[in-house]
């Protein structure tokens, strides 16, 4: 009995075989292009005349089941990613940016002078709203609507969120730098401020409450006084 040698194939992917020069050189054209090109563009790139479609054809047979596929978009030739296989090529990375000055400028007022509408932080800013600068805020979650100004068109308001507070490392709103600080910071000039219109309705709520605090403490220790005189007595 005569046994027949079985030939195994080995793992290494074949690329198309029996191309000819001229469709090698189409192939690597399209290959190494940056983005798509067209049929007129590949036919002034290669060395003589030929139905270049047809080649783009006979690749687009022979790709169709590897793992990179030629494909023809809006009349340009190009090599792209098995669609089968494009999960493995997701990469997540994350990119750092900072933010623009009028985001700066915009997230600061909303800091001090929340709630507040897009027209009143136009105004104090003296000009207009650039692309995104209010949408960007909202995206890092740093900002948010916080209700309707009760006037006519009772426009948006927007306020700081939790998210403001735990990037900055603040406990709460009063934590924030004072008029005073800042201007003794040299980042403001104080002197033509008027602090009873400077910071938020949030930030001067806790301030009173720590007032209030204050208050009934020292009555306490008034009472606490008093009550230890007449034990004496």
């Amino acid at each position: 009995m005569i046994k027949k040698k079985i030939k195994k194939k080995n793992n290494i992917i074949e690329f198309p075989s029996k191309l000819s020069s001229v469709e090698k050189e189409i192939e690597a054209i399209v290959f190494a292009a940056a983005e798509p090109l067209d049929i007129e563009t590949i036919s002034n790139k290669i060395s003589k005349k030929i139905d270049v479609e047809k080649v783009l054809m006979k690749l687009q047979t022979e790709y169709s089941s590897r793992g990179i596929n030629l494909v023809c978009i809006s009349k340009k030739w190009s090599f792209r990613t098995s669609p089968h296989l494009s999960k493995l090529m997701i990469q997540e990375k994350t990119v750092e940016k900072k933010l623009s000055k009028a985001a700066i400028e915009t997230l600061a007022i909303i800091v001090y002078h929340q709630p507040v509408t897009r027209a009143e932080i136009e105004e104090i800013r003296g000009v207009a709203f650039g692309t995104n600068t209010l949408e960007i805020l909202m995206e890092l979650n740093w900002v948010k609507p916080g209700g309707r100004k009760d006037v006519p068109g009772r426009p948006i308001q927007y306020k700081t969120t939790d998210d403001f507070l735990s990037h900055f490392n603040l406990q709460k709103l009063s934590d924030l730098p004072t008029v005073d600080e800042l201007g003794a910071a040299g980042l403001i000039d104080s002197t033509n401020i008027d602090n009873a219109v400077f910071g938020t309705g949030k930030f001067y709520k806790e301030k009173q409450e720590e007032k209030k605090e204050n208050i009934y403490s020292n009555i306490d220790e008034m009472l606490s006084s008093t009550l230890d005189t007449e034990d004496k007595k």
